[in-house]
Formats: C-alpha cells, structure tokens, sequence
C-alpha cells in the first residue's frame, strides 16, 4: 500500500512538472491565452458593460444616409464638426475620436472642426503610430509588450492645440488575437493611451480628492497637489499630468496600497460609494505593468452603439423615437461596423466569428475605459498560486490516475477536471482571475490518465508473470490469474491474501456409503461433486480440496472485492439449486447439503514435506468457515454465512440468525442465512424474515414470551423452518432458566 502511494506520487508530480514547465514556454501562454481565455469568456457569456460609456459608429449605413463616400477618411470634416457640436450639447462628459486627422484638407472644413474642438473642451485625438513588432517572452503567466514605437504622429497642429488632449492606442493587427492593450504606451515615452486620457477627463470630478489622498499618502511631500490639477482646457495638460503621476507611483511601490488604506480612513467619510469607487479605480489605473488584459463584455455592439447619422440628429436625448441619454457618458468615435473582417480597423477576439464578425478598434477602445472604470481587468493569478494550481493538480491527476483501476481513475480526473473548471470559470466571471485551463485539462490530465494507465499495465503485467513463473506448477490457474502480488520465488512461507472460503458438507454420508457398491457410491459422488463443482467454477472460484463429502472452494484477491464476495454468495445457492434439480432428476437419491461461507486474510501456500507439497489456504477464516458449515445442521439450514460477507453485499434476501459461540472458537462468529436473490423474492418469504428479525431483537432484549410469538408465527408462514424452531426451544428453556445477568447475547454452542 504505502510502496503504491509513492508511485502515485511520483507519477503525479511527473505530470505537475510537465504541465508547469510547458506552460512557462511561449508555446504554453500562447495555447492559454489563444484558448484557455477562449473558453472561459465562453462559459461566462456576455456581461452587461458598464452605461457610462457609448459608441458612434461611423458605418456604411450613415455613409449611405447621409450621401457621402464609405471610406471614413474622405468624410467631410465638417460633419465631425457638427457631429461634435450635438454631443456636447447632449452632455457628453467627454469625446474621444478613434479618427486619423494627420493631413491637411478643407482649410475652412479645418477650422470649423478645430472651433467644435476647442468649444467642447473635452474632446481627444488619435496619435497614430508606426510600430514594428518584437518576440514576446512569457514569465509565468504574463508577458512583456510585443511592439516597439518608432515613430508618432502628430494630428494636424490646428486640431491639436484645440484638443483637451492627444493620445495612441496601438493593437496588433491579423491574425494576431487581441487580448490586451496598454494603459501607458512603452516606445511612446510611456505616454498615456486613449482609454487611459478618456478615463482621466471622466474622472476629473474626483481629481481633488484623488490629489488630497496622493499627498497624505506620501507624508506631505507629493508631487502632485491639487493646484495642479488642469481647469481649463490647455492643449497636453492630461498627458503631462498622468505622465508624472505615473512616474510617482514607479518610484514608490507602496504607494498604491498606501491610498487604498486611506480610502477606508476618517479622510473619505463623506465621499460617496461611486467617488470611493473612482478613486479606487484610479490608483489601479496608474499601479501595475502596462500592460492589462482586456476583459470583453461579449461580441461586437456589445457596448452602447449609436450610429453616426443619427447622433447627428441626435436632440434632448431622443433620435428617431430611441431615448439615447448622453449626460456625464464618454462618447467614442470611429469605425464600428457588424462585419468588419476586410476593414482596415477590424480585430481578431475572442468573440469574433468565423462569418467575420469581428470587433472594431474604437469599441476595444471602450472595452479597455470601461474596464479601468470598473476595475475588472481579467488579471492572470500571481506566479506562487500559478505554480502551486499545476503542481497540485498535476500530482493529484497523476496520482488518482495510478491508485485507482482505469474506470476509477477515468471518473476521478474527468470529474476532478470538471470542478476545476467550475471552479476556474466562477473565480473568472466573479473576480476577474485567470486560472490556467488547456494544460490542466487537456494536457495535464490526459496525460495523467495515461500515464496511469500506462504504469498500471507494466506492473500488473509483471505481477501476472510473477505469479505464474512461481505457482503455476502447484495450483490451479483460477488462482494464479487471481493473485497479483510479486512473487520472486517458490516460499513455502505462502503470501496473505483477501480469501473467501466455501466449505459444503453432506449430510448422511456415512449411511450412504454402507448401503451402496464402491463403484456405484464412486459413480454417484463424481455427479454430486460434478453438480456442486459447476456453481464454484461459473462463478469464478477455485476447488481448493476435497475430503470424502466435503469440499473446500475458494475466492481470492489480493484485497477485497464486493464482486468476488457477490459471486460466492451466488456459487453457494447455485449449488444449492443444483442439488434439488440433481434430487429431482434421480427421484430423490441426493446428499443434502450444508454449506458455510466467510472471508478474511488467509495464508495461501505451500504445505508438506519431502517430495510431497499442497497449496492450501491455512488461517482462522478456513476453520471458522468450517464451523459455520456445521452450525447448518442445528439451525435447520442449508446456506449460512459470516456478518463480514453480508456487510459487502448486496442483491440477496438474508436475515440474521444472531451471534454464536462455536465449538473450539473463543470469539463469537455473527451468522446470516441467504434465503435468496432479493429480486423476484416472495413477498411472503420478505415478511416472514422481517417477523424473525423482530424475534431475534426481542430474544436478545430477554422478552421471552413475544420472542416467542413471534418466532412461531413465522413457524406458521413458513412451516418447519429451522431458525425458528430453534429459537422457539432457547426462549422456553431460558424462560425456566434465565441466563447470567452478565449474558451477551450469544448462543454458546457445545456440539460441533
């Protein structure tokens, strides 16, 4: 057992390694993120995105509607213009255009754009950005950035200075699966990205107190006060301050957390639970790495989209009889179609389709904003737990895979496999957390199986060959096959196995030998043991001895088993049913037969002398199942059993015929008779065992008299039986003559 478990351990930690070690490769973060990510955003489904942000699409039906070219770069400025003018009348908190405006056009279109701009005073433009990518190298379960800035460009300078801000929000193209963006550009002088400048003009209502909490943080000496904080609209002043804001939290690492602790402090009793909620938001913004990985609220148009045309007609919060509320909402602008598989703004996602359903640029913007406002990026488990949930994993796969029998171990690691991934999918959907899920399940556990399954095959195999090499001149092949325990050489010594011994008894023997021929005696017993052989091998037991009448059958393993225990139980009555067919078809001329059952260890081996040797079962177990065989002829029964067999079964009608200290036995032996198989069972029979039982609690509590009662009522069911004319006899005699006060209950039996 112990020798077992080591190997299941060994196995399991093989499997943890290999899962660890492939998923430290760029192969086996690549395989999580392009699939792993995949199924858990499946199996969470779409998540309703937070209201405060909406997107303009600019589409071919607005391009349509409003009778201009369907390439956004050829709109006439002047509709941006209007387009601008409308959401600010609507309240729009702020207005972040996903446009390319790098060339010079209309110079009078120009200026009416750069006047909506600058009368908004919240509206940011695209930086676009030249990039060329880099090899990403995985550590654990996160990834250094993929692109290098090379050069930026500037929007046209009369639309720039009129902007609240500038910005870039670079994301690989095709085939490349976005499933990240940065928050501060790195190739870019680590200069904030759109969704980081929208969430900041969204969140400038609380930047005050943002400031306050910065300076209390860092004692007095913050960089940033709240004179600082940008009131009007000067060109780049968001940039700047994010940018040294960013900068103050790289160079104090407990900053963030220092805040946080502030946040629950006297300082923030009267902010509201959505300011409290911003703040915390905002220092999450500006702590961690770049990098953070897109949490996406389901397919395209998942977020709030309004087409361009009718944003234009947009007026007190109504257009074409939809109630469309802009107030204290982001507004996003820029290409957002149904399918924009060949659009140059089109990205691959985890929700994309193969009919080319993918996502825009400009709605992966909101995604990414409205994730800051929330909070809820999907964020990769810390590298500790990260190892710890393969290790653990791997050696539990590994080791279930090895202990159990190939169904067993199937069942465990599919079941195991199965809570893990709930387990995973509720800590994804509820905190956001991002716990491996290919290479435990698909990699990890297949292997396990097999490797399992593998190493089980081996050893058993060997065990076989063993077993057979040592035995297979000695005994019969029932129990070579049985046994699977190494065995290196022959040892008279003999090895502890599970056994279950069937001992049978005729009844009258001696008188039948005297009153038949030696030939004609030996020709009747070859038909009675050829009747009571055939039960014991159909059921896969072994014919251990024979001695005149009796016979010795057995059942072994090398641990116990419910099925050999079953089919024991089923070679006792099958030879039982033999008989009375045998007795019927020779008008009566049959030996009855007693029959007892018990299992338990038994030393299975070699005993003799000199040139002579016999493979025998030795131990209590075959003695005591001897002695239940011979309690048969004074109970009245034929098929009696051990309290150790009928706690393992199941599928017979049995009753207890109670405890009995048998003749040369110290400890009492608990007996059940097997009447039966339960299905098809009289029910008669079924009430008639129920009255005994009510018999045998009232003999054992001294009731005489209901015992009795009840012990002949059964009598009346079921005429002559034995168990009760028994009991019948002990209650009368123990009600002249009552036991010891110290009596236990058992019956002491003198007579073998």
């Amino acid at each position: 057992m112990k020798a077992r478990l080591i190997k299941a351990v060994i196995l399991g930690g093989a499997v943890g390694l290999i899962g660890l070690a492939l998923s430290l490769t760029p192969f086996g973060f690549e395989l999580e993120k392009n699939s792993g990510l995949d199924i858990l955003f499946f199996l969470r489904g779409k998540r309703t995105p937070p209201p405060d942000a909406l997107v303009v699409s600019i589409d071919k039906e607005s391009a349509e509607f409003l009778n201009i070219p369907e390439n956004p770069d050829k709109w006439p400025r002047a509709f941006h213009a209007r387009l601008i003018d409308n959401l600010s009348r609507e309240g729009a908190e702020a207005i972040i255009f996903d446009v390319h405006f790098i060339e010079a056009r209309n110079e009078k279109e120009d200026r009416q754009l750069a006047g909506s701009i600058r009368r908004a005073r919240n509206v940011v433009l695209c930086e676009p950005c030249q990039a060329k990518e880099l090899k990403r190298t995985p550590h654990g379960n996160s990834s250094e950035d993929v692109h290098s800035i090379v050069k930026i460009v500037k929007p046209l300078d009369v639309l720039a200075d009129a902007a609240r801000a500038t910005a870039p929000f670079i994301l690989p193209r095709i085939p490349f699966k976005v499933s990240h963006y940065w928050t501060f550009q790195p190739g870019a002088g680590d200069a904030p990205t759109m969704p980081v400048v929208a969430f900041f003009l969204y969140s400038l209502p609380v930047h005050k107190k943002f400031a306050r909490l910065l300076e209390k943080a860092e004692t007095g000496q913050a960089r940033i006060s709240p004179a600082s904080l940008p009131e009007g609209s000067g060109p780049g002043s968001p940039k700047a301050l994010l940018m040294r804001t960013r900068e103050t939290f790289e160079k104090n690492p407990g900053l963030a957390e220092k805040m946080t602790d502030e946040l629950t402090g006297p300082f923030t009793h009267p902010l509201s639970t959505a300011d409290r909620a911003r703040l915390h938001s905002l220092i999450r913004m500006y702590q961690g790495a770049n990098t953070r990985f897109l949490n996406y609220y389901g397919p395209p148009r998942t977020i709030a989209t309004l087409p361009y045309y009718q944003a234009l007609r947009l007026h007190n919060g109504e257009v074409d009889g939809k109630k469309i509320d802009l107030r204290d909402k982001v507004v996003f602008v820029g290409l957002s179609e149904v399918l924009l598989a060949e659009r140059k703004d089109s990205f691959y996602t985890v929700f994309s389709e193969a009919n080319g359903l993918f996502i825009s640029g400009v709605e992966i913007m909101a995604t990414a904003f409205s994730n800051l406002l929330e909070n809820r990026h999907v964020t990769p488990i810390g590298l500790p737990l990260f190892i710890t949930t393969l290790l653990a994993w791997g050696v539990l796969a590994g080791g279930l895979s090895f202990y159990f029998t190939m169904l067993w171990a199937a069942l465990s690691v599919l079941g195991l496999g199965l809570f893990y991934l709930f387990l995973a999918e509720y800590r994804f959907k509820i905190h956001n957390e991002w716990f491996p899920v290919i290479i435990p399940l698909f990699i990890q556990g297949p292997s396990a199986f097999f490797g399992g399954l593998g190493w089980n095959y081996v050893e058993t195999r060997k065990e076989r060959e063993n077993i057979k090499k040592a035995l297979g001149y000695y005994v019969p092949k029932e129990v070579v096959d049985q046994l699977s325990k190494n065995i290196s050489q022959i040892q008279t010594g003999g090895q502890v196995v599970f056994g279950i011994c069937l001992f049978t008894d005729a009844k009258n023997y001696t008188t039948l030998s005297e009153s038949m021929e030696p030939v004609a005696l030996g020709k009747f017993m070859n038909r009675y043991y050829e009747t009571i052989f055939k039960p014991v091998k159909e059921h896969d037991g072994c014919v251990s001895g024979v001695i005149g009448d009796a016979m010795l059958a057995l059942w072994v393993s090398p641990t116990c088993d419910h099925e050999l225990l079953t089919k024991a139980c089923l070679a006792g009555l099958g030879i039982k049913e033999s008989l009375q067919e045998l007795s019927d078809a020779s008008g009566g001329l049959v030996l009855k037969t007693r029959i007892g059952l018990h299992c338990g260890q038994i030393l299975l081996g070699h005993i003799g002398a000199l040139d002579h040797y016999e493979y025998t079962p030795m131990g209590d177990i075959v003695n005591t199942a001897s002695r239940i065989e011979s309690l048969n002829k004074h109970l009245g029964t034929t098929l009696l059993i051990s309290d150790e067999l009928v706690r393992e079964m199941e599928g017979f009608l049995s009753r207890d015929l109670g405890s009995f200290k048998l003749k040369g036995k110290l400890k009492p032996v608990s007996v059940h008779e097997v009447l039966g198989r339960l299905n098809g069972t009289d029910e008669r029979l079924k009430g008639a065992c129920e009255a005994f039982s009510q018999g045998l609690e009232l003999f054992r509590q001294q009731s005489w008299e209901e015992a009795l009662e009840k012990f002949t009522e059964v009598d009346q069911e079921l005429p002559g039986d034995g168990p009760s004319l028994f009991y019948s006899l002990l209650c009368r005699q123990y009600r002249e003559n009552p036991p010891d006060p110290s009596w236990d209950r058992v019956v002491h039996m003198d007579k073998k």
